[in-house]
């Protein structure tokens, strides 16, 4: 019965690096290299690492060390060998062909991750829409016939590869999946609106840094964890409440991931849209990994890519309970002034970070007391989208609002609301 059971398929992992290049980084990030195929159902049986001056534009690895892996490869019945950086098509084809073996990169290999995980109809669509974007221009490793020539009806006409032809048709559903995540970016609007009355905060941070932990614990919420990258990939919003009992959302992303390619972060901008509403963002940073410093800077970087750097960010270190130096968490305090140190499996200053939470968010925002005349009952549903209303009293002339309204919505608010602000308060 356990014959049917789908073997891992046997894998090399390749790092090709410029002379002078840290070692100890390039073979993290090898490690890492490893967890993403195991994570997409490959067995990793030998890490190889080469440093030249330049890449070999035509297999990436020198010669020598191309026989190397030959041997390796017929010795060890491997099927597939994966390169930590991009691979142009040109190279994906002379290493196929050389070693008679699938050539990958790490684009790829996340991409494959992705699929296996997507489940809502989102997730799904961008997943396509990365994986096209990534193919296209890699087309000519794809199909045998490429020299058959293919003409006749809905063909740019006689003469046409079939290469031609499927470029187009990726192309055209390309467009079509970017019209549907416009559509579904378009009900997410809708449903974020009704949500703009509460406090909003957005967990990012590299994958498997905890952020699914740390959400089921502050929310009570059940999304499922795993020590595994990318475990999930959906956005979960969920309401938790701070000291002072007031309500608030909280939201978990995607992780990120050094070497995240451009178009799969462009694909994601929709999922990571609840980042970019967020009014606060908790970047969660797993304390206990070598490199946890260059993992805050991919965060960083990519949060800039998606242009919600500016946003107030509480800097979480997370799995403090397994640090065992604890000199080193002093010192790590003195370098990041404005952290907090929390363990989400055990609960560890969690209250702590709800206290900054609700801090942070009150100190980002205003306070504003209006009266609306009664002849202005049509705005109080728009009022109630873009403010928090934090106190209302009936007068003769009015609804009188003490209200907490942020930065973001401070414009949408004044130009709206502007003429019935109680002033001198």
């Amino acid at each position: 019965m356990y014959d049917n059971i789908e073997k891992p398929e046997k894998a090399l992992a390749v790092s090709v690096q410029k002379k002078g290049y840290d070692r100890k980084l390039a073979m993290e990030h090898l490690d890492e290299l490893d967890l993403l195929a195991e994570t997409a159902g490959a067995f990793v049986i030998e890490k190889i690492y080469q440093e030249l001056e330049k890449p070999n534009p035509s297999t990436v690895v020198g010669k020598g060390k191309l026989e190397e892996i030959k041997a390796i490869v017929d010795e060890n019945q491997v099927s597939v060998i994966i390169f930590d950086d991009e691979l142009s098509p040109a190279q994906v084809r002379n290493l196929e062909r050389e070693l008679n073996i699938k050539a990958l990169d790490r684009s790829n290999i996340i991409l494959d991750i992705f699929a296996k995980r997507a489940k809502s109809l989102e997730a799904i669509t961008q997943v396509e829409l990365a994986q096209l974007q990534y193919m296209l221009p890699r087309l000519t490793r794809l199909w045998t016939h490429l020299s058959k020539q293919y003409g006749g009806v809905g063909t740019k006409g006689p003469g046409e590869t079939q290469i031609e032809t499927d470029r187009r048709m990726i192309r055209q559903r390309i467009i079509t999946l970017k019209d549907k995540i416009k559509a579904i970016d378009n009900q997410k609007v809708q449903q974020r609106k009704n949500r703009e009355s509460f406090p909003r905060f957005a967990l990012v941070g590299y994958t498997n840094a905890g952020k699914s932990t740390i959400m089921n614990t502050l929310t009570n919420a059940d999304v499922y964890v795993e020590d595994k990258l990318f475990a999930t990939l959906d956005t979960t919003v969920r309401v938790f409440e701070f000291p002072n009992g007031q309500k608030a959302l909280l939201s978990d992303t995607v992780g990120f991931i050094r070497k995240l390619p451009t178009h799969l972060i462009a694909s994601f901008r929709s999922t990571l849209s609840e980042a970019a509403e967020a009014d606060v963002l908790l970047h969660l940073v797993d304390i206990n990994h070598s490199f946890f410093r260059e993992h805050i800077k991919v965060v960083n970087d990519t949060l800039k890519a998606l242009k919600i750097e500016d946003k107030p960010i509480i800097l979480v270190f997370n799995k403090v309970d397994m640090m065992l130096d604890k000199y080193e968490l002093v010192a790590i305090e003195k370098e990041f002034p404005s952290c907090i140190f929390i363990s989400a499996t055990r609960g560890i200053n969690v209250v702590n970070l709800l206290d900054k939470m609700q801090i942070l968010y009150h100190e980002k925002s205003n306070i504003i007391k209006l009266v609306l005349p009664y002849s202005e009952m049509k705005l109080i549903s728009q009022l109630y989208m873009i403010a928090d209303v934090l106190k209302k009293d009936d007068l003769d002339e009015g609804i009188r609002f003490e209200l907490r309204v942020n930065e973001e919505r401070r414009l949408q608010f004044d130009n709206s609301f502007k003429n019935y602000m109680v002033k001198n308060v």
